[in-house]
């Protein structure tokens, strides 16, 4: 009974370092020692469960309830996740767009990661991310909300699924960190099941809407897989691996993809 109530504790400090680490919602501080640590990751898709029913709670009362026009709306849905995040995955996004766009060798690539200094390319990259995420936010309708708060969860699954599987492109940083306590094999295996769950909750709940709606929740899920197959190649290619940053610039473009294919197929079906 007393090892049962010390691995539960272990489990709810994992999840205050999840919480801290990749949010900005207040959480009982723990030490991050190795034990605390071993199952972090586990939890990382909880703060996309957050997000989605502030972005589905807010979206459907602003949509339902209120007289406020299409672009406020589109600016609270973009903001959101920010304010839930701190922006903590966009400086991974930004950081990524100008290593990408330097052209240099990998070393250069991995150096510009580290360097604690916007670039031209990041701020240009983010200018446009927040464009696109608006214009798709204000053709969003209602209906297409319940889908949407289900691509956070999904994202972050499949985020940390690259974080315990991909081969780290240097020895050191957070990512590194993460790695080294997390148990890898149960980790994979929890953020699978939390991949799955959400690409099943996505589909049924495209069943429920109707029967052409399914094939507009599996092309979504399609996004999601091919963005991630697409950061895969990128990161071994260009970096020789992954590091937190872009595990921050894959979250990013998979929300976007995802939100784009919800906004798209909702208007053709």
């Amino acid at each position: 009974c007393e090892e049962r109530e010390k691995y539960e504790m272990r489990l709810l400090n994992s999840l205050a370092i999840a919480i801290s680490m990749y949010s900005k919602i207040p959480v009982p501080t723990v030490d991050w020692n190795e034990k605390n640590m071993k199952y972090a990751m586990c939890f990382f898709p909880v703060v996309g469960v957050i997000t989605g029913i502030l972005q589905f709670g807010i979206g459907y009362a602003l949509l339902e309830y209120t007289s406020c026009g299409k672009f406020f709306f589109a600016a609270v849905m973009s903001l959101i996740p920010v304010l839930v995040t701190g922006g903590i995955h966009l400086d991974g996004y930004a950081d990524t767009i100008d290593a990408i766009s330097s052209y240099g060798d990998r070393e250069k690539k991995l150096q510009i990661l580290k360097d604690p200094h916007t670039g031209a390319f990041a701020v240009i990259g983010l200018c446009v991310y927040f464009t696109a995420v608006l214009a798709l936010w204000s053709e969003a309708e209602s209906y297409m909300l319940p889908i949407a708060a289900c691509m956070y969860p999904l994202s972050r699954a499949l985020s940390g699924i690259s974080v315990v599987s991909f081969h780290p492109a240097k020895n050191s940083g957070l990512l590194r960190t993460f790695q080294d306590g997390a148990q890898k094999k149960r980790v994979r295996i929890v953020l699978i099941i939390w991949a799955c769950i959400c690409g099943g909750i996505m589909l049924y709940l495209g069943w429920q809407q109707g029967g052409t709606f399914v094939a507009g929740a599996a092309a979504v899920i399609a996004a999601a897989l091919l963005v991630f197959a697409y950061y895969h190649r990128m990161s071994r290619k260009k970096f020789g691996g992954t590091t937190g940053d872009l595990a921050g610039y894959f979250l990013q473009m998979c929300e976007l993809a995802m939100l784009a294919v919800i906004v798209f197929a909702g208007k053709i079906i």
